[in-house]
C-alpha cells in the first residue's frame, strides 16, 4: 500500500489514484487488440467468436505444415538479418562520423540520414521500385534487403549517437598515441563502450525489417513473400486462424525484444552512473 506524507491531503490522494487509474485505462486500450488476438490463436475451431469452445495448438502446427508460410518465414529471416547487418554497419559508422565537431554540413547530413523515418513509407516504396527496376533487381530479395537497410539505418544512427553523447573521445586518442591503428582502436575501444547502443539500433532495424510490408508489396514477387505480406494476403483472400497464430508468435518476439531493449537501457544508464 502506498504511504503518503502527512502533508498530502485527500485531494492529493485522489489525484494520485485517479492519475494512475487513467494511465491504466490508456494501457488497457492500447493492449486490447493484443488481448483479443492471443486467445483466438488457441481456438480449437476456425471461428472468431468468444467464448472459444476449446484450446488447441492446431493453428500453430498449421504454420509448419504450410510451405507458403515456411517460405515466408525463411524470406523474412533472410531479409531481416541481412538488412540489419547492413544498416547496423552503416549506421554505426555514420554516427561515429557525426560526433566529429568539425564535420561540415553536419545538420544536412543528419537530416538526410534520418529522412527515411520522416518520409511516408509509400513514397519510399514507390521511389525504391522505380530505382531498383531501372537497375534490374526489382522483384528480388536483394532489392528488399537494400530498401529495408535504408529504412533501418536511421534507428541505428539515432541510438548510437545517443549512446556516444557521453563517450570520452580521449580514450580513442590515447589508443592512437600508443600505436593502435584507427580500425584497432575502433574495435577495441569504441565498440565495447557503445555496444548497447549498437545492439539497440540493430534490434530496432531488425524489427523494422521484419514488420515492413509496403516496400515488399512493390519490390517482391510471388517467391519473395515475407511474413507480413503473407498475413496481408491472407486477410484479403482467406481469413484463417493461422494468421492469429503467426501474430501471437510475433507478439512474443516483440515482447522479448522490448525486454532486451529495457535491459540494455538500464545497463547503459548504470554504466554512465559509474562513469560519472
Amino acid at each position: 500500500m502506498t504511504q503518503f506524507p502527512p502533508y498530502v491531503g485527500l485531494g492529493g490522494r485522489a489525484w494520485f489514484y485517479g492519475y494512475r487509474s487513467f494511465c491504466g485505462l490508456v494501457l488497457l486500450f492500447l493492449m486490447a487488440p493484443i488481448l483479443v488476438i492471443v486467445p483466438l490463436a488457441f481456438n480449437s475451431q476456425p471461428y472468431f467468436t468468444y467464448p472459444i469452445p476449446g484450446f488447441s495448438l492446431r493453428w500453430f502446427e498449421a504454420i509448419w505444415q504450410d510451405t507458403i508460410w515456411l517460405q515466408a518465414i525463411r524470406n523474412s529471416i533472410v531479409v531481416a538479418v541481412a538488412s540489419t547487418a547492413i544498416s547496423t554497419s552503416l549506421g554505426t559508422l555514420a554516427a561515429i562520423g557525426l560526433m566529429r565537431k568539425d564535420l561540415p554540413g553536419k545538420g544536412l547530413i543528419t537530416a538526410i540520414l534520418v529522412s527515411p523515418m520522416i518520409v511516408p513509407i509509400i513514397i519510399t516504396a514507390v521511389g525504391s521500385y522505380f530505382f531498383y527496376s531501372s537497375v534490374g533487381i526489382a522483384n528480388s530479395l536483394t532489392a528488399i534487403i537494400l530498401s529495408h537497410a535504408a529504412l533501418g539505418t536511421p534507428f541505428v544512427v539515432i541510438t548510437v549517437t545517443a549512446t556516444m553523447v557521453g563517450f570520452d573521445q580521449s580514450l580513442t586518442r590515447a589508443a592512437r598515441n600508443l600505436g593502435a591503428s584507427p580500425l584497432y582502436a575502433f574495435r577495441t575501444v569504441t565498440v565495447p563502450l557503445v555496444w548497447p547502443g549498437i545492439l539497440s539500433g540493430a534490434l530496432f532495424a531488425f524489427a523494422t525489417s521484419f514488420d515492413e510490408v509496403v516496400t515488399v508489396l512493390f519490390l517482391g514477387g510471388v517467391e519473395q513473400r515475407t511474413v507480413p505480406r503473407q498475413m496481408w494476403s491472407g486477410v484479403r483472400e482467406q481469413l484463417s486462424p493461422t494468421i492469429l497464430a503467426v501474430a501471437t508468435v510475433l507478439i512474443v518476439i516483440s515482447v522479448a525484444m522490448l525486454l532486451t531493449l529495457e535491459f540494455l537501457r538500464r545497463r547503459n544508464a548504470r554504466m554512465r552512473g559509474l562513469a560519472d
